[in-house]
This record gives C-alpha cells, structure tokens and sequence, in this order.
C-alpha cells in the first residue's frame, strides 16, 4: 500500500475499489431514478389525443378543463391541465403542446384537481397566454 508524498490518488482509488464491494456500502450507492412521466426535464412536448373535463374534489365543484397529452420522447400519457379562462378554446386534438409541472409539493397535483400534475404551456410553438389574450394567432401545421 502506497503511503509516500504523492499517494492521495493512490489512496482514494483503491478505497472507492473497497466501498463498492462492501454490502452495506452497495444499499447506500443507488442511483435515483428521475421520477414523473417528464424523467427529470422540466418542460416536455406531446401530441394532443383529446380534451375532457375533470370534476373537482370536494367541497369545490365545477369542471376543470383539461387535455390528454401522449408525450414524444417516450410515448407516455398524462393529462394536462389549461390554465385561466377560454384556454381550452386554443387547444385542439392532434396539436402539439408543451407541458411543464403544475408546481405542487414533490411534484403532485395542487388544489382540487384529481392525478393532475401537468399543465399546458405552449400551443403549437405559441404560448398560451399570448393566444388567450388576442396578440398572436394559433400557426397552423
């Protein structure tokens, strides 16, 4: 074993060689998984299958307006909600959205909608809110 002036890497090689082998070193050296459906990204794309309408939870009620979004990147469905007034109106089925994380604790759902975890951002390339408010138009693919 090397102990002279110049040995750390020496040293801390044949160390990390050990650690890997001991067995109460290999629970603690897991590699976490990203979690959701987004694997970690904080934005997505996906193509519009269809639109739907979830029921609040109790006490509230009302129809929250959301879409059924499959993602490109790995062929996963999720729901997405659209957020503000007339949202809805701007998304059609086989549109490609842009879906970020509605923002809840460890990345669940917020409020009073059931497994929603997402909502839309941008509708094909145009933001959302920029079409909700009448300054641009929806392009056409």
């Amino acid at each position: 074993m090397a102990n002279g002036e110049f040995s750390a890497r020496k040293l801390m090689k044949d160390r990390k060689k050990w650690t890997k082998k001991d067995p109460r070193e290999k629970r603690k050296i897991k590699v976490r998984n990203k979690k959701g459906l987004l694997k970690g990204a904080p934005q997505a794309k996906g193509i519009v299958l269809d639109k739907k309408g979830v029921t609040a939870r109790q006490p509230n009620s009302g129809i929250r307006k959301c879409v059924r979004v499959q993602l490109i990147k790995n062929g996963k469905e999720l729901t997405a909600f659209a957020p503000k007034d007339k949202a809805i109106k701007f998304i059609d089925a086989h549109d490609q959205v842009t879906v970020e994380g509605l923002g809840g604790r460890k990345g669940g759902a917020i409020g009073d909608l059931w497994g929603v975890r997402y909502k839309v951002v941008k509708v094909n390339g145009q933001s959302l809110e920029m079409l909700r408010k009448g300054k641009k138009e929806k392009s056409k693919r």
